[in-house]
């Protein structure tokens, strides 16, 4: 019986503004047997790999919250999948996982260090699911929206990239809790998504208002009585319009700031508003809070269980077409969590 081979995407050269193709390198690998195993380890299949904003700051070798992703190692990414030969007493063949098993079909993980690989019930749940809306976008948008935003019914939410994985969760969190949630995403396709399908109450195109001044009038109008929290992924023209829309002691979560992921600078118009509205301005990164996932994923869980919240995915299939996903996925042509599909 030949060997099975595993595909892998290596980071092979750090981008010089937008990332190409050639910024990765695919190489094969044999799949280790059973036997290989030293104790305590977990061959896993995996059977979805998950693309996301965050990995373009790895990919850089410049100052960041993380260590930037080595050249020539297999690239970052949160996966899910089938454990398909295991040296540990907590982990059966058939189970299914997710990890951090990065751009590669198969990987190795050591599942006595706690947390890199965890058990998924899918009876309920779409596997898929634990790498979106019950998966670390999911706890994301919890956190920012719960612990930074802190919403109480009746006021305003803007979220941005709202039609994206962690964007939508946020909004459909904020009406569960009683407030008026206004979207901003590009283009009329998501932004009837996010009021038809998702409740939002209003939508904000940034491509129909690719100017400030047409962009700030029509939040205005989505926003009659002002901000009080705002979710931040993409920074830029929408944050400057956002700023001139706060309410006094509003509450701004940092989340991502995509509008300069390739280098570019993102200043801000008016920075003195945070002074003279009183508001609260805090980034945040999901990985240093592991308390509040048990709870976050509780509830996200439960949502997705019984559809009560909705969410859509957009898949591109097997390991080489990944670059050009996440090349798209940094563009906002995905519509919902960009996944790739490897099985």
């Amino acid at each position: 019986m030949s060997q099975a081979v595993n595909h892998q995407l290596l980071l092979a050269s750090r981008p010089q503004g937008e990332v190409t193709p050639d910024n990765f390198r695919m190489v094969e690998a044999p799949v280790p047997s059973a036997d290989d195993l030293a104790d305590g380890q977990v061959l896993v299949r995996h059977h979805y790999l998950s693309l996301d904003p965050y990995m373009r700051g790895r990919m850089n070798d410049s100052k960041s919250y993380a260590e930037p992703q080595p050249l020539d190692t297999v690239m970052i990414g949160g996966t899910v999948g089938e454990v398909v030969a295991s040296k540990h007493p907590k982990f059966a063949v058939g189970d299914k996982v997710v990890g951090m098993g990065g751009w590669q079909e198969y990987s190795v993980v050591d599942a006595t260090e706690r947390g890199l690989l965890n058990k998924v019930d899918t009876t309920h749940i779409p596997l898929s699911a634990y790498l979106g809306s019950v998966g670390m976008p999911g706890v994301t948008a919890w956190y920012g929206l719960i612990k930074i935003i802190q919403p109480k019914a009746g006021e305003t939410v803007v979220v941005s990239a709202a039609s994206g994985a962690v964007g939508s969760v946020v909004g459909q969190l904020a009406k569960a809790r009683g407030c008026r949630v206004v979207g901003v995403a590009g283009g009329a396709e998501k932004c009837r998504y996010v009021v038809d399908e998702l409740g939002f109450d209003a939508c904000v195109d940034y491509k129909a208002n690719p100017d400030p001044k047409s962009f700030y009038k029509a939040l205005k109008e989505a926003t009659p009585n002002g901000i009080d929290g705002y979710f931040e992924n993409v920074g830029g023209m929408v944050l400057d319009a956002v700023l001139a829309r706060m309410n006094a002691f509003g509450r701004i979560a940092v989340c991502g700031m995509i509008a300069g992921y390739n280098g570019e600078p993102t200043p801000m118009q008016n920075p003195a508003l945070i002074l003279v509205n009183r508001l609260k301005v805090e980034g945040f990164i999901v990985s240093e809070h592991p308390e509040v996932w048990p709870e976050a994923m509780t509830e996200l869980g439960g949502m997705v269980a019984t559809g009560k919240m909705k969410f859509r995915e957009s898949v591109a299939q097997g390991l080489s077409a990944a670059p050009e996903a996440f090349m798209g996925l940094l563009k906002g042509r995905n519509f919902g969590k960009q996944l790739v599909k490897l099985i």
